[in-house]
């Protein structure tokens, strides 16, 4: 059980996945900070057992979410979490989204990336993140101080605009940018 928002949820976890002990306090942070259009689509990238997504999908009834995960067990628990909070308004994806879904753009994309996958797959995730994005959109990362997000934040600038620290705490900074810049085809 956690209180997420004021919302008391429940979430079954396993080993193999992120912070299977409880929600770790980076995406706790993004749960506390993320701001949601009141309608529009809506990207957990990286959803894990599926905190992030399902909390934007019960504060926010009237967008779609979309919970993207590439590891199967992890997809397994979100789909369980999905129906142990009762929200009705996602759809949960298994693989690499970007790729077999490249056509897709979203209002909000809302992430806690994989940092010890290196920055190779990190700066992968946010050019894709930028190219789904919608005009006037925001993209929104959690991560902390002492792995990286400043780096984080400096990519996120070649690729998108209004790059800004909007939350710290503990050593964890949510980043949030707008407006991808015109620098794709």
């Amino acid at each position: 059980m956690a209180t997420l928002r004021g919302l008391r949820c429940r979430f079954h976890t396993n080993a193999g996945v992120f912070s299977p002990g409880g929600i770790d306090r980076g995406t706790e942070l993004l749960i506390e900070t993320m701001k949601l259009p009141a309608e529009g689509e809506v990207l957990d990238w990286g959803c894990g057992y599926g905190p992030i997504g399902i909390v934007a999908a019960a504060i926010a009834p009237g967008c779609r979410v979309t919970l993207g995960e590439v590891n199967e067990r992890a997809v397994e628990l979100t789909r369980e979490n999905v129906r142990l909070n009762n929200v009705g308004n996602v759809y949960v994806a298994r693989g690499d989204l970007f790729t077999w879904l490249p056509d897709l753009t979203f209002d909000v994309i809302l992430t806690n990336p994989p940092i010890r996958a290196g920055n190779r797959v990190l700066f992968r995730l946010i050019e894709d993140c930028a190219q789904s994005l919608r005009p006037g959109g925001s993209f929104w990362l959690v991560g902390r101080r002492k792995q990286g997000i400043a780096t984080l934040a400096r990519k996120m600038g070649r690729c998108l605009a209004d790059v800004q620290t909007v939350a710290a705490k503990a050593g964890y900074r949510v980043l949030r940018a707008t407006d991808p810049k015109s620098i794709w085809p």
